[in-house]
């Protein structure tokens, strides 16, 4: 038995070896290339730090920065049927379901929330991209009907944030019938004098921007966000053209009248408050999270030396 090679070399190269470095500790940003530390990527809310690209997030992620302490309330929605066309192409849609679920931890595309940010009531709804594309489902349909009876319910403005490739193709007309469906429960907080806000988000494309995601009273997108109904390659074959630089990107739309405001995700919170309370009638927040201060006391006269 040789001692050295046995036992002596095996020690010095478990001290010396590298150590295990844990998955999912880097992102690399997808616009600028940096490598960015998971904490640090998600304190900035998964914008780079190095370039101000915002990367995705998740609905609950979202919700979580947005409302005050993270603290919310979900919302609860009705389960359409689950299969009702027995879609079949190379998965089953169940089983598309099934990973999707795993993937993400959530049961559908939408999230719906109640909650405060900086002490003014709201109830929100976000698409999560992760999920299969954030598509238009049955459910989708049923949570924006569900966050519009709830807001109209408690009397609170609906702020969504949306996200998402179009319809899910599985459902087929019955995720194109939520287009009419989402539209009504727009109507709704209309007759009800509630505000409408739509955050758009990267990407919002096909039959979402056609519906729920254009009919906000306010309409603000993310820096840099994909909005349109169709590709930009479906459309210059179309009309045969060349599409101008940054067609279909927030900045642009803003420029000819399609967007209201394109805000930072770090700033988005600040603006969200001053534009509900606004439209609400109601006095500005206040930094902070305090109190508003009480007035000062007049002081008292001296009293008159004996």
């Amino acid at each position: 038995m040789n001692w050295i090679s046995n036992y002596v070399r095996p020690t010095i190269n478990s001290l010396f070896s590298r150590r295990e470095v844990p998955e999912n500790l880097w992102t690399k940003c997808d616009e600028c290339g940096t490598m960015l530390f998971h904490r640090e990527l998600s304190d900035n809310q998964n914008v780079c730090t190095n370039c101000d690209h915002h990367m995705p997030i998740t609905a609950r992620e979202r919700f979580s920065a947005l409302f005050d302490g993270g603290v919310f309330t979900e919302v609860a929605v009705p389960a359409p049927v689950s299969d009702p066309l027995h879609f079949k192409d190379q998965k089953r849609y169940p089983d598309r379901m099934k990973a999707a679920i795993k993937k993400t931890g959530e049961k559908e595309a939408m999230l719906v929330a109640e909650g405060e940010i900086m002490r003014t009531p709201i109830v929100a709804a976000a698409q999560d991209f992760s999920f299969m594309g954030g598509s238009m489902s049955m459910y989708v349909g049923n949570a924006i009907i569900a966050a519009a009876e709830r807001a109209v319910e408690m009397g609170r403005p609906l702020v969504l944030f949306s996200a998402a490739g179009g319809a899910r193709m599985q459902e087929g007309i019955l995720g194109l019938m939520q287009m009419p469906r989402t539209t009504i429960a727009v109507e709704m907080l209309k007759e009800a004098g509630l505000p409408y806000i739509v955050v758009l988000t990267h990407p919002t494309t096909g039959g979402v921007t056609a519906s729920y995601a254009m009919l906000g009273d306010v309409q603000i997108a993310e820096p840099n966000a994909l909005i349109g109904f169709a590709g930009a390659r479906v459309i210059e074959q179309t009309i045969r053209e060349k599409l101008p630089e940054g067609f279909q990107r927030a900045e642009y739309l803003l420029d000819h009248g399609m967007l209201d405001r394109v805000t930072h995700r770090k700033n988005l919170k600040d603006e969200l408050v001053t534009i509900i309370r606004m439209l609400m009638g109601m006095p500005p927040a206040v930094k902070g999270d305090l109190p508003a201060p009480e007035p000062e006391a007049e002081p008292k006269p001296a009293e008159t030396a004996k």
